[in-house]
């Protein structure tokens, strides 16, 4: 499998260039519903490849004021601070995932594993890992359509996530979303896994 070129630059240039046909220009229904039945707000929480940040906006109105959002681009995380100017400069970090090394309660999966090459998914699993705090939650979206040799986004299924997380997670919830929006309906997955 060809290794794409996915970094700092590559990334910044798909924000300036406004080539971001992921971004559904709001929080996604699936991820909403999930924190709206969260009542512990004080709980810390990240957003890896957080892009434009809608869950973080979401989050942070809804009083979790101890959201981080991370990102590899520099550009989606200036367009929260200026929709946000409140959110804190220390909880907006601009770095590569791999590289960080903080606790979290729960992690927010939205558009970030699928932008990675293939090559990086198990590394993104014993990162996802560490990074929890313990009875940490992962939780979020994958996309449920054939792995993609040229992406992102590349692709994946049921059953291979099952298989790639189930060493390092419970498997609470794995299952087709049933509130996407219209142009990902059947496609996506909605997931709650919980660090073993």
């Amino acid at each position: 499998m060809k290794k794409n070129n996915l970094d700092t630059d590559y990334w910044e240039n798909r924000y300036q260039n406004q080539n971001i046909g992921w971004d559904i220009g709001e929080i996604s229904n699936p991820i909403k519903k999930y924190i709206n039945q969260i009542s512990d707000k004080s709980i810390k929480v990240l957003i890896p490849g957080a892009g434009n940040s809608y869950e973080v906006e979401y989050l942070w109105e809804s009083g979790f004021k101890n959201t981080y959002a991370l990102d590899i681009a520099e550009s989606p995380l200036n367009n929260l601070k200026m929709r946000i100017p409140s959110f804190p400069n220390k909880q907006s970090l601009h770095m590569d995932f791999f590289d960080l090394s903080m606790k979290f309660d729960l992690i927010l999966e939205q558009t970030f594993f699928c932008a990675l090459n293939p090559i990086f998914r198990k590394n993104y699993v014993l990162k996802m890992n560490d990074l929890l705090n313990t009875n940490g939650k992962l939780s979020g979206l994958f996309f449920d359509f054939e792995l993609t040799e040229n992406g992102p986004p590349f692709g994946g299924d049921k059953e291979t996530y099952y298989r790639l997380f189930k060493d390092n997670f419970k498997i609470k919830t794995l299952e087709s979303a049933y509130n996407s929006i219209e142009g990902r309906k059947d496609k996506e997955l909605f997931f709650i896994f919980e660090k073993k």
